[in-house]
């Protein structure tokens, strides 16, 4: 496949990826904002939004490879 083809299939997967991940992580969060303390909920919105880039790891990784 070429690099041109694999990036924009890639762009397509990542912005796929990040709307499917921000619906899950926003639904959870106010699902569990009635449950939860102020700090609790700031603490689960800072890790939410730092832990979806490293499941993309391999998907930059496949992005950036050679012929």
């Amino acid at each position: 496949m070429e690099m041109r083809t694999r990036k924009a299939l890639g762009c397509f997967v990542l912005l796929a990826y990040i709307a499917v991940y921000a619906i899950l992580a926003a639904s959870l969060g106010v699902a569990l904002a009635p449950l939860i303390p102020t700090w609790a909920q700031l603490i689960f919105y800072a890790i939410a939004g730092i832990i979806w880039i490293f499941p993309l790891k391999p998907l930059f990784a496949w992005m950036n490879r050679g012929q």
